[in-house]
């Protein structure tokens, strides 16, 4: 059975490490307002664009109070690999267990021309300081994703 996370409900809290092999905890972030987005994969032309956006404007969303962290299934060599090709400051999560992504739901079945396989659906939650989910971005534009944000709170 698929977790349905909906705005309002506490956010899962998960451990893991990320590209530099360093344990993250969305405790960590006490007192913050997240954007959690799970992407795909990693160098992929979406996923780059998405991650790409949330770079050429991380210091106007931390400025507005905001981490980013990116989460997909694959590893932290994979990660470390694509945050050096793309220069990117946040924390990238290797989720290579599916824990993450099963308990935000964003674990499904997927079609790629007529093909069912199973997979991460490009989903982005917006975490307060309390741990509370306040905004989740299901429709998720990779080339604006930290327009689509920062929308939200205008």
């Amino acid at each position: 059975m698929m977790t349905i996370l909906k705005e309002g409900d506490k956010a899962p809290g998960f451990s893991a490490k990320d590209q530099n092999g360093k344990t993250v905890s969305l405790a960590d972030y006490a007192g913050k307002n997240v954007i959690l987005y799970f992407y795909p994969k990693d160098d992929t032309p979406g996923c780059t664009a998405e991650a790409c956006d949330f770079r050429d404007n991380y210091q106007s969303l931390l400025g507005k109070g905001f981490e980013v962290i990116g989460v997909s299934t694959d590893s932290e060599k994979s990660h470390k690999k694509f945050e050096k090709k793309y220069d990117l400051p946040f924390v990238l999560i290797a989720d290579e267990s599916q824990e993450i992504v099963q308990a935000y739901g964003v674990w499904g079945e997927k079609n790629m021309f007529g093909k069912k396989y199973m997979g991460t659906i490009r989903k982005t939650f917006i975490i307060d300081g309390e741990g509370v989910i306040k905004k989740i971005i299901d429709k998720v534009n990779t080339e604006n994703a930290s327009e689509q944000v920062l929308a939200i709170f205008k």
